[in-house]
């Protein structure tokens, strides 16, 4: 004679089997979500591609060749966003401007500092904004915080040169100004 399962025991299984396949759905997302940029992005099948980050090397012949919206960064998920004045988002791909260094708005020393690391951040924001610039690589690959290191240029002049004329930026390298 055949044994009948309890109607609640047949139950608990199927919420069992049901948080079984939302886990499984939620990480194949993630994995598809994660991935897909670089799969089905314009640069995915470039072989100097990072990421889906078109660099200079493949953008030589049509000249500048990245253009998309840049907000400012806030709290959560950042996928193409401004950081500050030398650092952003881009497809997901975290880019630090490589030829300048500008003041601090995550841990600035004074209140002057973060006044002039807030504007710098809002000015780097117009120039991405402003039209199609390209990425050239820097004399290493990434920094210490594994941030992709490029100069980000606009017809072949750094963006960062704009920043360091308005006194928003100095030139990398140059020792870390006292912005107070």
């Amino acid at each position: 004679m055949a044994r009948s399962v309890p109607a609640h025991a047949l139950a608990r299984a199927r919420r069992h089997d049901n948080w079984r396949l939302t886990g499984l759905a939620i990480a194949l997302a993630a994995l598809v979500g994660w991935n897909l940029p670089d799969w089905i992005g314009p640069d995915a099948s470039a072989p100097t591609a990072l990421y889906g980050v078109m660099t200079s090397r493949t953008a030589a012949a049509s000249g500048d060749s990245i253009a998309t919206h840049f907000p400012i960064c806030s709290s959560g998920l950042r996928y193409t966003c401004v950081i500050d004045g030398d650092t952003f988002w881009l497809r997901g791909q975290k880019i630090r401007v490589a030829d300048i260094d500008t003041p601090e708005v995550s841990s600035p020393r004074c209140a002057a500092e973060l006044q002039l690391g807030r504007r710098a951040t809002d000015r780097m924001q117009q120039l991405l904004n402003a039209g199609p610039f390209a990425l050239e690589p820097a004399d290493r690959a990434e920094d210490r915080y594994g941030r992709k290191l490029f100069r980000v240029t606009r017809g072949g002049e750094s963006l960062g040169n704009a920043l360091v004329g308005e006194g928003l930026a100095v030139w990398y390298g140059n020792g870390r100004p006292d912005w107070c």
